[in-house]
């Protein structure tokens, strides 16, 4: 189920390597009975009209969550850059109406439920061209908010110029940073190690009583 009609499409971006984690797809972990990425679709499809996933490799391997599968067109894993311009790629194509991208990390199973209407709310308040989350001092880029009419200047910086650093890139454009609450826990913590995915375990616990 995606939600009401904003202008903003989705992208959960899973296309990295994730060797801290060992390599392979750590979005498919279980965590608490579900996979991590199971709990980021629940949490982030109600946000947007549309929601995808940016993935490489076979997307067979992720069937039975339904989403549209994009893979990178830049080579060699060029990072989250882009996975945002295959993400802007797949808008500009599949939602020709959209306006904006949002994007979630694949592996932050406790994203906040209303990211995409703060982003977009700060965005408008500041007059901004981007916007993306912060909490507890620490910006989050690949949490944002990214105008679909800014595709071909990504590419351009991506192929032309092989930038790599989201805030490299953003820093050209007027960024929103919209900050949350990171008690009681934050949420955008991301699982990178084994450790982090018991961690994950243990607040999961700790929310249900």
């Amino acid at each position: 189920m995606t939600g009401e009609r904003t202008g903003i499409v989705g992208l959960v971006l899973a296309g990295g390597l994730s060797r801290r984690m060992g390599g392979g797809d750590k979005c498919l972990r279980p965590l608490g009975g579900a996979t991590i990425l199971s709990r980021i679709c629940e949490r982030a499809a109600p946000q947007v009209e549309r929601l995808a996933l940016n993935a490489n490799g076979d997307p067979r391997r992720f069937a039975a969550y339904g989403l549209p599968v994009v893979s990178d067109s830049v080579p060699d894993y060029a990072g989250p850059l882009a996975g945002i311009l295959a993400g802007l790629d797949w808008a500009a194509a599949a939602a020709p109406e959209a306006r904006y991208l949002a994007s979630f990390a694949a592996d932050a199973p406790f994203l906040p439920a209303d990211l995409v209407r703060r982003l977009d709310a700060g965005r408008a308040a500041a007059a901004a061209d981007l916007a993306c989350a912060a909490s507890d001092g620490q910006r989050h880029p690949v949490f944002g908010l990214w105008p679909i009419e800014l595709r071909e200047a990504l590419r351009q910086a991506l192929i032309e110029e092989e930038i790599r650093k989201v805030d490299r890139w953003t820093q050209r454009y007027r960024l929103a940073v919209v900050d949350f609450p990171a008690t009681p826990i934050d949420p955008f913590f991301n699982i990178n190690t084994p450790e982090d995915l018991a961690r994950a375990e243990r607040w999961l616990e700790s929310l249900k009583r």
